[in-house]
């Protein structure tokens, strides 16, 4: 692979935006079952009304979540295969995710090179933020993956 190849069609300083999903009042039940976490910011909607939010919010990892899972949506519409999610860096949530939010990831190619310890692998980096219908920042972080070359 030569210099500004990019790997498996990705080169540094693409961006893709991912189809957009809504939360609902189901995922967050769902997911604070889940996780365990029944905090009242996200399951009791008389103690949020008197919250600085007014509202439930979001999970801020049922965020996260989300917005993992539409990523890969857009980036296996290249015919990726993902071998191994290596992790997550510089997680901020910027803004609260209500319930009836439409969420979307905007995510742009940081690296992409190939395995130093795996061959026939590479090493995919990207910086996601995740906004929601009025175009809000309401998440941003980076992620690494391991992929088949």
């Amino acid at each position: 692979m030569g210099e500004g190849e990019g790997l498996k069609g990705f080169r540094v300083g693409e961006k893709t935006v991912s189809p957009g999903r809504t939360i609902t009042e189901a995922d967050i039940v769902i997911f604070a079952g889940i996780s365990g976490d029944w905090t009242e910011l996200h399951t009791n909607a008389e103690y949020m009304k008197n919250s600085p939010f007014g509202q439930r919010i979001a999970h801020g990892m049922l965020t996260l979540s989300v917005a993992s899972g539409l990523a890969l949506r857009t980036m296996q519409r290249s015919q990726l295969e993902v071998l191994a999610f290596l992790g997550m860096d510089n997680v901020r949530f910027t803004a609260p995710v209500f319930i009836g939010d439409t969420i979307k990831v905007e995510s742009e190619v940081i690296e992409a090179r190939p395995s130093k310890s795996r061959p026939g692998a590479g090493i995919l980096k990207f910086r996601n933020t995740v906004k929601n219908q009025k175009e809000e920042v309401v998440a941003t972080y980076e992620t690494a993956l391991m992929v088949r070359v």
